[in-house]
């Protein structure tokens, strides 16, 4: 009985994960509306993506060392990932559009957001070769890159629709593409190890200081910029 518990808490905290995605979809069609302690239906999106972040990688955590790894837990992670860093941040960026285009038509191209990212998942789930490292962009990055142009746009204002169409479709592309990425998770804290995760979580908390949420959006592009380095320097 104590054995069936624990095996169920990385389950659950993946449903936590699956619930935070939903209740920032929810939130995202609030976007300028008051929704609660002062806050927009927009800000309380991003929260919800940070808290789905922070289960994504607690599920993960919990179930190497609880030795409760399973198939099921493996495609409820990828189905929770597809609604919270999907769908959520693709329905941030289409109320975002929609408040700020003349064509609300061409809003709807936030939809190949979680198309790809959902194309990404399925190819994730079925290759075992991406273990320390990803082909494509992961789609929690996807997700961050659209909470610091959420913050881009609250300090410098909107880039118009034509950027802000070429940066989806580029974004999508590239959680489909072939290129390697280093993975972000850590499988112990050594330092030759992990220099690059630990060079981007201080880059990322030097952009946040510097230019406020815009600056995870610097983040997502310094990790895809030290990928290509490493990539060369592999090939050397």
């Amino acid at each position: 009985m104590i054995r069936r518990i624990i095996s169920c808490i990385p389950n659950t905290i993946t449903c936590l994960n699956l619930l935070s995605g939903c209740m920032a979809i929810i939130c995202a069609f609030h976007h300028s509306d008051p929704w609660w302690a002062g806050m927009s239906g927009a800000e309380w999106t991003c929260i919800f993506i940070g808290l789905a972040a922070l289960f994504d990688f607690c599920d993960g955590a919990s179930a190497r060392l609880l030795h409760a790894y399973s198939d099921t837990g493996k495609e409820l992670d990828s189905l929770a990932d597809l609604v919270s860093f999907g769908v959520a941040p693709a329905m941030l960026v289409l109320n975002l559009m929609q408040l700020y285009s003349l064509h609300t038509w061409l809003t709807y191209i936030a939809l190949f957001i979680p198309a790809m990212g959902a194309l990404r998942l399925a190819r994730f789930n079925i290759d075992d070769s991406q273990t320390t490292s990803f082909k494509g962009m992961p789609i929690p990055g996807n997700a961050i890159f659209w909470i610091g142009i959420y913050g881009w746009i609250l300090r410098y204002g909107y880039p118009g629709t034509a950027a802000m169409v070429i940066m989806i479709v580029l974004v999508s592309l590239s959680m489909v593409s072939r290129f390697t990425m280093f993975s972000l998770k850590f499988k112990n804290f050594d330092l030759r190890e992990n220099f690059r995760r630990y060079a981007i979580i201080l880059a990322a908390v030097a952009f946040v200081i510097i230019y406020g949420l815009s600056g995870l959006a610097w983040t997502i592009i310094l990790y895809f910029l030290i990928s290509v380095m490493s990539r060369r320097r592999n090939q050397e």
